[in-house]
């Protein structure tokens, strides 16, 4: 296969400006000032080097500002490297922005003999495709009003049959496909997977991995302008998931305790740890692994036979569950002092998502609250191999 998208230690330079004028009165008054016209250099991408061959379907992954769509504005001629080089063969089809290649005023019907003349179609040429544009794009009803006119929605469906549709060599899609309804957006997947097997290059920016996984082959990951990884997507992903999950660790933020908390106050929940199978108290866990929840307490005087449960709830409100050492057969006779509870999980069942925890502590009775702790303790489920559809997995088996 012969390369059809190169690039050689490109980066990508910007100026940050601040303060500009906005009327004569202010470009006057700026010249007297010390801090007029400042400005702030920003790399976009720093020292950037791959290449795509013929046929390649690639996904750009990433957080917001790593570069994705400056490598996307750079391969299709919008914008230039500040240094390195871009090379691109063949006619590119570009869904960058939204709204990018349109002009407001025109009809719709005119946008497409605009766009498609920008990518050197005859007239005759895309007269020859406008029913095909108009159909895929599901706009009959509009096509003939100013897009200035069109939801965000109608803009990316004119905007992607435009792109595929013109014949392209090579097809960009930035994130505004998340703009289209479910429905459109498997469309459009099920029409870039068409060209790919058609042997039309395609590079898929996208903040969902599970497109990438389904729609690339390969992945490249950039963050900070730099790039970290280029590899088979599912290692690519998966090392980028890894990183993202590392450092959102710490970062749930338990609820105002002042506000989901209450009891006569007999006994107190003084402290409540997740721990992980090594005993290390964490916020995430990965599907199957072992899951601990730890209650430390404190009782001014003898309390007879206590209670301690805990419940667990998705962020939508679902209660998943609610166990307590009653249920379980395990009868405390006595607490008094400090001590500690623990409910262990050797595999934890809940799919992809963000869970609370709740705890409590009661009489045998269940007719006085010693102390509950209403959703305090947030903690998050990350996807392993498996199941990922619903709330928990019931780890069965296939005969």
């Amino acid at each position: 296969m012969s390369s059809v998208i190169r690039f050689e230690r490109v980066s990508k330079k910007f100026s940050l400006h601040y303060e500009r004028a906005r009327s004569f009165q202010e470009l006057v008054v700026g010249l007297f000032r010390r801090d007029s016209g400042r400005h702030e250099e920003f790399w976009a991408l720093q020292d950037v080097s791959f290449t795509v061959e013929q046929g390649e379907t690639v996904g750009l992954i990433g957080p917001n500002g790593a570069g994705k769509s400056t490598v996307l504005k750079l391969i299709s001629r919008i914008i230039e490297p500040t240094s390195g080089r871009v090379e691109v063969k063949g006619r590119v089809g570009a869904l960058l922005e939204l709204g990018a290649g349109f002009h407001p005023d025109l009809t719709g019907r005119e946008n497409i003999y605009l766009n498609g003349s920008i990518l050197g179609l005859s007239r005759a040429q895309i007269r020859h495709k406008l029913d095909a544009i108009i159909a895929f794009a599901e706009l009959e009803r509009f096509i003939d009003v100013p897009v200035k006119h069109y939801s965000s929605g109608m803009y990316v469906r004119l905007g992607f049959s435009v792109a595929v549709h013109t014949d392209p060599e090579v097809l960009l899609v930035d994130e505004v496909l998340a703009v289209g309804d479910a429905s459109f957006q498997r469309k459009c997947l099920e029409r870039i997977d068409r060209m790919r097997s058609a042997g039309v290059t395609v590079l898929l920016v996208s903040h969902s991995p599970e497109n990438i996984r389904a729609t690339c082959s390969r992945a490249v990951w950039l963050d900070g302008g730099r790039l970290i990884d280029d590899g088979s997507t599912e290692s690519v992903v998966a090392r980028y998931l890894t990183h993202s999950w590392d450092a959102e660790e710490g970062k749930l933020k338990p609820r105002d305790e002042n506000e989901r908390r209450w009891g006569s106050g007999e006994v107190r929940i003084t402290r409540v740890r997740l721990l992980d199978g090594d005993g290390r108290e964490k916020q995430q866990f990965k599907t199957g692994e072992p899951l601990t929840v730890e209650m430390r307490y404190q009782a001014e005087k003898r309390v007879e036979r206590p209670v301690f449960g805990l419940a667990i709830h998705r962020s939508d409100g679902t209660h998943i569950t609610g166990p307590n050492t009653q249920f379980a057969g395990y009868e405390i006779s006595w607490i008094e002092g400090e001590g500690a509870v623990k409910y262990a999980v050797r595999s934890l069942p809940l799919l992809e998502g963000n869970y609370s925890v709740s705890v409590s502590a009661h009489n045998w009775e269940d007719t006085k609250t010693f102390d509950y702790h209403d959703r305090l303790y947030p903690f998050r489920v990350i996807p392993s191999e498996g199941e990922k559809y619903g709330i928990v997995t019931l780890k069965g088996e296939w005969h």
